[in-house]
């Protein structure tokens, strides 16, 4: 019996997205599945839900965006959005709305296959539940709340701990300042950046080996942070 082959939909209106996107899926271990419209693509999803779904916001019959808010309707897998709309305010619509991941046109097949691949190891996480994270001597238990380096409690505040709570749930993928301010502090911060850059400065000189070259906590600019540990 064949070993199975992850689903990979495509929403595209361009053919030649297709031409070259699918024999790259096909050639990394993914079965791509095609779909020209939203409305394709909503159906499909609906039919066999895919493994991850790559989404243009450029589509011809229904904006990228409402197809995403329909698509979270209905389906909870990894949504990587793949657009030309180059400006801040649409990737953070977008990652607001519930897509994992944003890829710029053009990009490249390696870098789009590599955040695929960070989506669905996300999604497995999701799906075990780890209670555990562990980077190095550094160990977070979302369970008992607690933070430890080579078996050290480190001394968070609640307010940091919820911060570094989000991020590593939210592992791999680009946690925008909107869903970390309304998580951790409410519907009324949700415009406090600077309050955010603040804390996120903070908890890198408690948990990072050299806070002033992150390598657990990046900053995505204009966007957000996303937990690489």
């Amino acid at each position: 019996m064949s070993a199975y082959k992850p689903r990979i939909l495509v929403i595209d209106d361009e053919p030649q997205i297709h031409r070259f996107l699918g024999p790259a899926l096909d050639a990394a271990g993914y079965e791509p599945v095609r779909a020209d419209t939203a409305a394709d693509g909503l159906k499909e999803i609906a039919r066999k839900p895919p493994d991850a779904v790559v989404l243009d916001l450029g589509l011809p019959d229904l904006d990228g965006k409402e197809t995403l808010i329909k698509a979270r309707a209905f389906y909870d897998g990894p949504i990587l959005i793949l657009s030309a709309r180059d400006r801040e305010t649409e990737k953070i619509d977008a990652l607001d709305l519930g897509a994992d991941d944003y890829v710029e046109k053009p990009f490249g097949v390696g870098e789009l296959l590599a955040r695929l691949r960070v989506a669905l190891r996300h999604r497995l996480r999701d799906q075990g539940a780890e209670p555990i994270v562990s980077v190095g001597d550094l160990t977070i238990d979302l369970v008992k709340r607690l933070v430890t380096r080579a078996g050290e409690a480190l001394r968070l505040s609640p307010r940091e701990y919820d911060l570094l709570a989000q991020l590593v749930q939210g592992a791999g993928k680009v946690v925008t300042h909107r869903q970390l301010l309304t998580a951790v502090w409410g519907p009324a911060h949700e415009a406090d950046v600077q309050y955010l850059r603040v804390f996120v400065g903070q908890l890198r000189q408690k948990i990072e080996p050299d806070p002033a070259t992150p390598r657990l906590i990046v900053t995505e600019p204009g966007v957000g942070y996303r937990w690489l540990g």
